[in-house]
């Protein structure tokens, strides 16, 4: 049985990123992961995907960002997002093995027992960077949708093309939700977008895109262990952007006028009828509240920072909604073709057999450090900062982990490991 000090499970940026800080500091490990190098960026993304981040904000460990001399803000294409995380794996030399499924995660008494289809592994410690978007979140009511609609998930969807000719519901209005409603609107297709709670946001404020003042006002740096409601901040859906060569905002209003038809959200199916939340005033009024207050949080930055450069302080109109929104809607007769769920994500971690879970199957850490002494976690929402979910997050995750794994094994006799700091 091969024995190693550490096993990263997944080569995405968060599992290369950890491999990296891990080289930094002289610790043996191997990264396992079930396909290619990004598998879930080469498998799970539909073909028009861009990121949502500009090409600047691709800041891993060790590299500058990739195409910064051709277009740095610019937004990243699936094949572009592939490049970089295969050349960046080249770069660090990182010690892949692809097509390597892990089957299992146990504790023994060295550590842990890492068994995937060809091998079983001994290490000392294991990061979990498999990812947070695994499987799709499609709640239970999908079950009652009637048959003959065709239904899909984010994780699904690739284009319209995909989709019959007719109307299509698109359930959540998050990033996934209004890329891929105003795709299908624009092959033809009506389409009506369930919305529930969102984050309203511009693609661009006071002459940057909104993801510069972000990370120039320091947004993106909040701490989890400073966040009043971690868990709220944790679950809050995906911003309204779309990372487009125009730059354009696709909000709610954006949708209306190209003819998408706004409902609420999506609460049931019954005797072939979708049944709508009246909750539409409520969360619009809502999310335009939230986005007023952070454009307010840029501009105290820009005053006090003594920024001058960009354009006037400006406010976004309110959103528009339809004077009566439906209630109903008609599935079983037809009108509705169907029906694409981009209702989140969450991670796969059935081969996990560590007493680390929640009675939701959710994995319990203090930014990433699990209760179960050596084992790590990379690449969920908010795990240690607001950027974590993003590319740009894995690096100062990844080297607060790495110290504290590296303590972890300094502390293993009958020490406990210092704390991470700031």
């Amino acid at each position: 049985m091969p024995k190693v000090t550490t096993v990263v499970i997944g080569a995405g940026h968060g599992g290369l990123a950890m491999s990296r800080c891990l080289t930094e500091r002289s610790i043996d490990h191997v990264v396992l992961e079930r396909g290619a190098v990004a598998n879930s960026w080469r498998t799970q993304r539909w073909d028009s995907f861009r990121l949502l981040t500009p090409t600047w904000m691709t800041r891993l460990p060790g590299r500058s960002p990739t195409g910064s001399d051709d277009d740095p803000d610019g937004y990243l294409d699936t094949p572009g997002i592939v490049r970089l995380i295969d050349e960046y794996a080249a770069e660090i030399d990182a010690p892949v093995r692809q097509n390597t499924a892990v089957t299992s995660v146990r504790p023994d008494e060295d550590g842990f027992l890492v068994r995937t289809e060809h091998e079983v592994f001994g290490a000392r410690t294991v990061v979990l960077a498999s990812g947070a978007c695994n499987l799709p979140r499609v709640p239970g009511i999908a079950g009652a949708v009637p048959p003959g609609i065709v239904s899909l998930t984010a994780l699904d969807y690739r284009s319209p093309e995909q989709l019959p000719e007719g109307a299509v519901l698109v359930v959540g209005a998050s990033s996934s939700g209004v890329q891929i409603a105003r795709e299908v609107h624009r092959s033809g297709r009506p389409v009506t977008l369930a919305v529930g709670e969102h984050v309203r946001m511009p693609r661009r404020y006071r002459g940057r895109d909104i993801l510069w003042w972000m990370d120039a006002s320091g947004v993106l740096d909040e701490r989890y262990d400073q966040i009043p409601d971690l868990p709220r901040a944790r679950a809050l859906p995906s911003m309204q952007l779309v990372g487009s060569p125009d730059r354009v905002t696709v909000d709610l209003n954006a949708l209306t006028r190209i003819g998408v038809r706004l409902a609420g959200r999506l609460a049931g199916v019954r005797d072939g009828r979708a049944q709508f939340s009246g909750s539409l005033p409520n969360m619009t009024a809502l999310a335009d509240l939230k986005l007023g207050r952070l454009l307010g949080t840029f501009d105290a930055w820009a005053a006090s920072a003594g920024f001058t450069g960009g354009e006037k302080v400006e406010r976004f109109a309110a959103t528009e909604l339809p004077a009566s929104p439906p209630l109903t809607l008609d599935l079983a007769g037809g009108g509705i073709r169907a029906i694409v769920w981009a209702t989140g994500f969450r991670p796969d971690l059935s081969w996990l057999d560590v007493p680390v879970l929640d009675r939701k199957g959710r994995i319990v850490h203090d930014g990433g450090v699990t209760a179960w002494p050596g084992l790590y976690l990379i690449g969920m929402p908010f795990l240690r900062r607001r950027r974590s979910s993003l590319i740009d997050g894995a690096a100062a995750d990844a080297r607060d982990l790495t110290r504290h794994l590296a303590n972890h094994l300094d502390a293993r006799r009958n020490q406990d490991p210092e704390p991470i700091g700031d």
